[in-house]
């Protein structure tokens, strides 16, 4: 059997279809962030980031370098294994407090990333409680499709924020098995934010457990940054609160926060957290000061929210299309693979702008898009050479605008 044949023509259908993926190798700069160092070619040169999920920066921040630097130093650079086999670290045991705190929830549980704590817990729950039906938002993430696919659970499958009809779904079962209502807050491709108060609602007249991926919110939104459902007072009508260390927080994890009962359950049984590597001390470490900065601070928000409004205004002027939605991701609309990727690199060679494509099967085939995360550190000059290059390259490549 010739695999490797087998590989080139799965790779190359993929090319044909303008689909495959190109990684920019990048070097981030600490202290100088949105700009880092692209290696190509020609070398080595600096560009600015338009397309980073540490969305505050809190990567780069003084107080979160030093709280992993000093943690290294004291404690070294890794667990030593699982939590089971080489314990739990006293700095794990100091974040899932903190996680707890700012979810106002009995306690928190880490996880290696977010992707990991989703698919656990999902497959955790799904295959533990007898008899369990999840019920799924229709552009869940890939780690809770995975977790729910894991836990052989029977799934339903909901219409996208539609409320009314996942209450024609959960009418339609039975009332004495176990259900699970599974949604995100912040959907990061199209940046659109869930009737979190309705779908409550409805899964309470069910008597259905409320589960909501925060990932793409937390820092982000409510007073200390606990993210769309403490914004909207919500928290404490939801089971069981995921996020991620990774993004707005700026370091590295996922977590999942709730009962003390339901933690220790999913710790308990959850295989994606008992037979793997726990997170560095330092790492969690540099974790808990990021949340404990963001409880406090609102300066980030504040600044990342006017820098998001005003990129979305020069777009408007400028009939640059974009997906208008309420959250700080800007979706700017390509709708063709082969331009999309061409887009990209353009503004990669030509203005030093680092935007990465985002097709299939990221995103459904003919929506593919630039996906754009200002942060408090892009300048207003910053936007405008954005808006300058995105301008130009509209024209060049003949796509069409948007009509005001």
């Amino acid at each position: 059997m010739d695999f490797e044949a087998l590989f080139t023509q799965q790779l190359d259908a993929l090319k044909d279809e303008g689909n495959h993926r190109i990684f920019a190798e990048m070097e981030r700069r600490c202290g100088s962030f949105p700009r880092a160092d692209n290696y190509g070619p020609e070398g080595k040169r600096e560009v600015t980031v338009w397309c980073s999920n540490d969305y505050l920066g809190m990567g780069q921040h003084p107080d979160v370098v030093q709280s992993m630097i000093g943690t290294a130093q004291a404690c070294g650079t890794g667990a030593g294994g699982t939590r089971n086999i080489s314990g739990t670290m006293h700095q794990h045991i100091l974040l899932e407090e903190e996680l707890a705190d700012l979810h106002n929830k009995e306690a928190a549980l880490i996880f290696s990333t977010g992707y990991v704590s989703n698919w656990a817990a999902l497959s955790t729950l799904g295959a533990r409680l007898p008899g369990a039906v999840i019920l799924s938002d229709a552009l869940n993430h890939a780690s809770m499709i995975e977790g729910i696919r894991h836990s052989r659970a029977d799934k339903v499958i909901w219409k996208h924020n539609d409320p009314e009809d996942l209450d024609r779904k959960l009418a339609a079962i039975p009332a004495d098995r176990p259900k699970i209502v599974a949604f995100e807050s912040v959907y990061s491709m199209d940046g659109d934010i869930a009737p979190i108060a309705e779908i409550c609602d409805v899964a309470d007249k069910h008597g259905a457990m409320t589960y909501i991926d925060e990932v793409h919110a937390v820092g982000m939104y409510g007073p200390r940054g606990g993210g769309v459902a403490e914004e909207l007072g919500l928290m404490d009508r939801i089971t069981l609160i995921e996020g991620t260390l990774g993004k707005a927080f700026g370091t590295f994890g996922g977590y999942i926060t709730g009962s003390a009962a339901l933690c220790d359950f999913i710790r308990s049984f959850a295989s994606g957290f008992i037979f793997t590597t726990a997170l560095p001390p330092a790492v969690a470490a540099a974790a808990a000061t990021s949340i404990r900065h963001l409880k406090n601070s609102q300066m980030e928000r504040a600044r990342h929210r006017r820098q998001v409004a005003y990129l979305r205004n020069r777009l408007d002027e400028c009939g640059i299309p974009h997906i208008p939605n309420p959250s700080h991701i800007i979706p700017v609309m390509i709708g063709d693979p082969v331009k999309c990727r061409m887009i990209s690199d353009m503004l990669m060679d030509d203005w030093g702008i680092y935007v990465q494509p985002i097709n299939y099967p990221t995103v459904p085939k003919g929506t593919e898009r630039l996906r754009i995360t200002p942060s408090p550190l892009h300048s207003d000059a910053d936007v405008e050479y954005l808006v300058e290059a995105l301008n130009s390259l509209w024209q060049r490549c003949a796509i069409a605008r948007a009509v005001a």
